[in-house]
């Protein structure tokens, strides 16, 4: 298992992974870092290589960050930092908040985790009935699903994924859980992207819950081959799952083939984390590259042109505390009180 390791000069300093001491590191003084990320060939790693990039820039002569594919994506990646496996990982808000609070994957909460930036991406919580099921039951909201608690049935990601945490947090807001929505008759299948596609073609599925962003293939391709029908949820829903550590999205009309409407949603962006006891010059650095560098960030991936310093350190942006040292850059630029 690899360790979290800063090199300064000769000598190599542990940040406080097993001392719990943070050491001071002169800004001109040379970096190694990690940064666990997915697999070659996934949206997770092309972010990783863009905002290495600009990190690196910010660094002393002779710095490096090396990407390790040792992260399995939002969820579970605050627990990849605890335990020393990498220096700087992607998340995703909520996740980053519910392992902090309660922990997540059958893990104690972690202690470790703090935030460089957030808001990075534009994702939503994105709930689709088939036209089908609104044309037999006449049911267009969630919330009207759930008062005639309907025998529906319902095809998500398997657990581990944001998708299937996404469906877990919506139906909690109404007190429920999945096992007790299987319980009025009709089924939750837990399956990959692909096969939910092929339930709801088929008519094997009434509905699905997933966090994703516009031009996701799965999505996209399902809306063009079987007319779906695009609920809005409630403002008390909304506002229930921003209390949750969502935070209130617009998907935008035409974003799915026959959504003509906006939709109020609620998303979780992706934040970077960092061990909290990185030093406090390196996380400056880092914040200051990633700020300053956010044009050069946008025209290498356009997800990222809605990545906005002017709220990337706000706690509803990243869901735990900022880094001191990215929150000395915040208030230097007044984005932070």
């Amino acid at each position: 298992m690899k360790k979290c390791l800063v090199t300064v000069l000769v000598t190599i300093i542990v940040f406080g992974l097993s001392l719990g001491e943070k050491e001071a590191v002169a800004a001109t003084e040379k970096v190694h870092l990690t940064f666990a990320t997915q697999e070659v060939g996934t949206g997770a790693y092309q972010y990783a290589s863009a905002i290495s990039s600009v990190f690196l820039k910010a660094l002393p002569e002779g710095s490096n960050i090396d990407l390790t594919t040792e992260s399995p994506g939002g969820v579970g990646a605050p627990i990849v930092l605890e335990n020393g496996q990498c220096d700087i990982i992607m998340s995703n808000t909520g996740p980053a908040k519910w392992s902090e609070e309660s922990g997540i994957l059958d893990n104690p909460p972690t202690k470790s985790t703090a935030a460089i930036a957030g808001g990075i991406g534009h994702d939503f919580l994105n709930v689709l009935f088939t036209k089908e099921f609104v044309d037999k039951t006449g049911i267009k909201t969630v919330e009207e699903l759930v008062a005639k608690k309907y025998p529906v049935r319902i095809a998500i990601k398997k657990p581990g994924t944001l998708g299937y945490l996404a469906c877990v947090k919506l139906f909690e807001t109404f007190g429920l859980s999945l096992d007790e929505v299987k319980s009025w008759g009709g089924a939750v299948d837990l399956l990959g992207g692909d096969a939910i596609k092929i339930y709801l073609q088929d008519g094997k599925a009434d509905m699905t819950v997933d966090h994703v962003a516009a031009g996701q293939a799965n999505t996209t391709e399902l809306c063009m081959t079987k007319e779906m029908y695009f609920p809005q949820l409630s403002d008390d829903t909304l506002k229930k799952l921003v209390s949750a550590g969502f935070d209130y999205i617009t998907i935008e009309a035409n974003t799915w083939n026959k959504q003509t409407n906006v939709i109020r949603s609620v998303g979780s962006q992706q934040v970077i984390l960092v061990h909290k006891n990185m030093n406090d010059d390196v996380a400056y650095l880092l914040t200051k590259s990633l700020c300053e560098g956010k044009d050069e960030l946008a025209a290498q991936l356009a997800a990222l042109k809605y990545f906005d310093p002017n709220t990337a350190g706000l706690l509803s942006s990243t869901g735990v505390k900022v880094h001191p040292g990215a929150e000395k850059y915040y208030k230097e630029k007044g984005y932070l009180k």
